[in-house]
């Protein structure tokens, strides 16, 4: 590397380092745009603890509450889904029957509007905030509509067993290639809406975060990329490699490729930081094939990658909610339709 480029590879990971020292729990999200919009959602969930994920089916029909008292919305499940859960508390991640995901990702910066309990604001509680979309929309464009609306606010409270707040952003995708990033900003909320906007990491907005791109779209990926853990370094990552990728139709090429995209942009098992909580362990990962409706997951604590398939999946509104246990780290192997249970779905947690 000669020197002009080795002076502004070093002053730019000085700049991201110092810039953005206040982190929270990390996590990555990516989404590959093939030919003739084939397109892919895959997403690293990173926590200093374990989670205790779980997936469930849930079919059309389910009678939903904002979880925050006599304000709260209400609603029916208009779409079927497959998601995965925090602690079976809260949705953090999934796919519904008509190709839409879902991704909520921590945001420090975060600050939500007042909401009264007795006030005239319906709310929805944060921890419902990725069902809300899966359940109502089957586009971005739906969902971005509807949120314009302001029929509600999102209220969010303290994480579980814990007095720190919880600060989360959503981002979603559709089949078309679509994007849509949500995010309170000093009481509002703000929607980043364009199909360029295909990676979002943590910290900072995602303003910010398409500011420190530009920077970095100035320097070829092939001499020079930022290596660190931290969210700015894993936005750059896969920023260049989602591009840099095969451009295919092969479901089988397209898929591991991206997995090979999440990967790059995970935290090691063990690694974590007092001083900057934003570097924590990859706890698992998704892949959310929006085309052919199948949603991956993968464990870092079990030896392989299994996966949902939706079109073989009766959404129907007589059937029932179902479950796979990931909590036991139970390992499974390929399609794992066959391997859920039935079960009462879980409470949101919400006031």
């Amino acid at each position: 590397m000669n020197k002009s480029l080795l002076f502004i590879f070093v002053f730019a990971l000085a700049m991201l380092g110092n810039t953005y020292f206040f982190y929270t729990k990390a996590c990555t999200r990516v989404v590959y745009k093939g030919p003739n919009n084939y397109t892919i959602t895959a997403r690293s969930m990173d926590w200093k603890t374990e989670i205790d994920p779980n997936i469930w089916i849930f079919p059309r029909g389910m009678s939903r509450s904002g979880e925050v008292g006599k304000n709260s919305i209400q609603w029916k499940s208009k779409y079927g889904s497959v998601i995965t859960t925090a602690w079976d508390i809260s949705t953090t991640d999934g796919l519904n029957e008509k190709g839409l995901a879902a991704n909520i990702l921590w945001l420090a910066e975060s600050k939500y509007p007042d909401f009264k309990l007795n006030g005239k604001v319906k709310g929805l509680t944060i921890a419902a905030w990725a069902q809300y979309v899966l359940d109502n929309f089957a586009t971005v464009s739906e969902a971005v509509a509807d949120f314009k609306k302001k029929k509600f606010v999102v209220v969010s409270s303290n994480l579980p067993n814990s007095e720190r707040f919880a600060t989360l952003h959503l981002s979603i995708s559709d089949r078309t290639g679509d994007n849509a990033i949500f995010e309170y900003l000093n009481g509002n909320l703000v929607i980043h809406h364009s199909k360029k906007y295909n990676v979002m990491t943590n910290s900072p907005t995602f303003e910010e975060q398409l500011a420190i791109m530009k920077y970095w779209n100035g320097i070829p990926g092939t001499i020079a990329l930022p290596g660190t853990n931290k969210a700015v370094d894993r936005f750059v990552r896969a920023s260049y490699y989602v591009d840099a990728i095969p451009n295919t139709l092969d479901e089988r090429i397209a898929v591991a490729s991206m997995f090979s995209v999440i990967r790059n942009c995970s935290v090691p098992y063990g690694i974590s930081s007092d001083t900057e909580p934003n570097i924590s362990s990859t706890r698992w990962r998704t892949v959310s094939d929006h085309e052919n409706l199948k949603y991956y997951f993968e464990s870092v604590l079990t030896p392989n990658t299994f996966w949902i398939d939706l079109k073989s999946i009766d959404f129907s509104t007589n059937q029932k909610t179902k479950k796979l246990a990931l909590d036991t780290n139970k390992t499974y192997c390929g399609e794992a339709n066959l391997s859920f249970e039935e079960a009462l779905p879980f409470k949101f947690l919400g006031l």
